[in-house]
């Protein structure tokens, strides 16, 4: 079998869904493609909606910022970088047991627990007194929030094949720009509560989110699925005997990777040493070091920067977020279609190099303005763009399990940097932070160009006999 036939592979619309022709199969093209919408309801949505949630409070803390919460906590110095930095290092240290927790104690207990709880732990942030009892609260979110992302992204890789990934990673980021868009609407919303029961603005805006992620959670568990391993037997089964034999025989065609290997903690630790998973996560780490940048400062730059109104500044948060929503899905049906992934991540990273100096530099509000909506449409593209890449040139069940943890672990790092770079002390142009975002973005291009050399190397060996990519004959990288 050769490659071409080992990775056909119908692109259509994730509401239609997808499915691979297996000539073999019973099933017709409309059956295959009920089968896949099916998956993607339970899968793909629901873990969006929760992605969402997890953003959204993860990066209420400048929604906050502008509507009292410096201000009644007396946050003076450093104290505010501090903690929307302290969700961190929890967070990055945490990662990695994330695929190992969803694997052993299954998705649907882990991922609808572990939202419950930290949903719980936001709503209390709306009846802290002391700025270090928010700290608290940020490192305890952090810790919880550790290891859904990449056992999130784990799970989605492993029930699909390669060349439709990427547009289903970004219907789940998609849903949380959608948040990202609506979260500074939402919020001037709540804060005409200010008052209510005793409460300020702010405070609501943190019993109020984290309310809505517990009920999500709860949802959750009776909508999401299990591995496409485990699902035959399970007693949430939701397709026939017929139908999972489908998915089955359509990844091993298209990878051959659905039987999971014995854990070996040995191996398991091992296979990070493979040089193409740092190079994503690097690609991964620029990305969202501008992406996190982005969500925590945007609305003071629109207040202190630009000397938009309080309700002005948390309402501008929402177009830019929408324009990267369109531009996002758009450049992964691209990706998807012509089964390519270093171009579309190059493209990106070129709107978020047009897009930074205008937002930095720039003398007028407009221009400005013009700046953050190619920033965000740029930098917000690239994170599905990156899930794919990662997701396409690994195989083998315990090895994606760690290459998503290495790589989530580095975004997380960004979401540091993101962090500490935009400082306090350089409001209201932020010019540091700006010059960094740069830096980096640059450094995208630098990296992929090299990996993609890399790649096309190996796969010329490969085709040439001289080489055997991730131990599977027909396996090639998708450059």
């Amino acid at each position: 079998m050769d490659k071409s036939s080992t990775t056909q592979v119908n692109d259509l619309d994730i509401q239609k869904g997808s499915a691979e022709n297996l000539e073999d199969t019973a099933l017709s093209p409309k059956e295959q493609r009920r089968i896949i919408w099916s998956v993607d309801r339970r899968l793909i949505i629901m873990l969006g909606f929760l992605h969402t949630v997890a953003l959204i409070d993860r990066g209420n803390l400048g929604a906050a910022a502008v509507t009292g919460l410096k201000e009644e906590l007396h946050l003076v110095g450093t104290q505010y970088s501090t903690i929307a930095v302290a969700f961190f290092p929890p967070y990055i240290c945490l990662q990695i047991f994330g695929p190992l927790l969803v694997r052993r104690i299954g998705p649907v207990y882990y991922l609808s627990g572990v939202c419950f709880i930290w949903g719980a732990v936001m709503l209390s942030a709306g009846f802290v007194k002391k700025w270090s009892e928010m700290l608290g609260i940020r490192i305890i979110i952090g810790a919880l929030e550790a290891g859904f992302f990449p056992a999130s992204v784990y799970l989605i890789a492993t029930w699909y094949t390669r060349f439709e990934i990427q547009k289903r990673f970004s219907i789940f980021y998609l849903l949380g720009c959608v948040a990202s868009a609506t979260t500074g609407i939402l919020s001037y919303g709540i804060t005409f509560m200010n008052g209510l029961a005793g409460l300020t603005a702010w405070r609501w805006i943190f019993v109020i989110q984290g309310l809505l992620t517990c009920v999500l959670a709860f949802i959750s568990y009776f909508v999401l699925i299990d591995f496409p391993d485990k699902m035959k037997t399970s007693r949430r089964s939701f397709l026939s005997d017929a139908e999972y034999d489908f998915i089955i025989d359509r990844i091993n065609r298209d990878r051959a990777d659905v039987t999971v290997e014995p854990f070996s903690m040995r191996k398991y630790l091992s296979a990070s040493l493979d040089l193409h998973i740092w190079g994503f996560g690097f690609v991964y780490y620029c990305t969202t070091t501008t992406a996190y940048a982005i969500a925590y400062f945007m609305p003071l730059i629109f207040r202190e920067g630009m000397g938009f109104s309080q309700g002005a500044s948390l309402c501008l948060f929402a177009p830019p977020y929408a324009a990267a929503g369109i531009v996002m899905f758009a450049t992964s049906w691209v990706a998807d279609k012509y089964r390519v992934r270093g171009p579309i991540i190059l493209f990106n990273a070129t709107l978020t190099l047009i897009g930074l100096p205008l937002m930095g530099f720039a003398t007028s509000n407009a221009a400005r303005l013009v700046g953050c909506f190619f920033t965000t449409m740029g930098a917000n593209s690239n994170v599905p763009a990156a899930m794919a890449y990662q997701a396409n040139n690994v195989r083998g069940q315990w090895k994606r399990a760690i290459c998503s943890a290495v790589f989530v672990g580095l975004g997380a790092s960004g979401g540091m940097t993101g962090s500490l770079v935009f400082r306090s002390q350089d409001a209201p142009g932020y010019r540091p932070g700006i010059s960094t975002c740069i830096g980096l973005t640059g450094f995208i291009i630098v990296l992929v160009g090299l990996l993609s050399l890399r790649m096309h190397l190996r796969n010329r060996k490969a085709d040439r006999g001289e080489l055997v990519i991730e131990g599977l004959e027909d396996f090639r990288y998708t450059l």
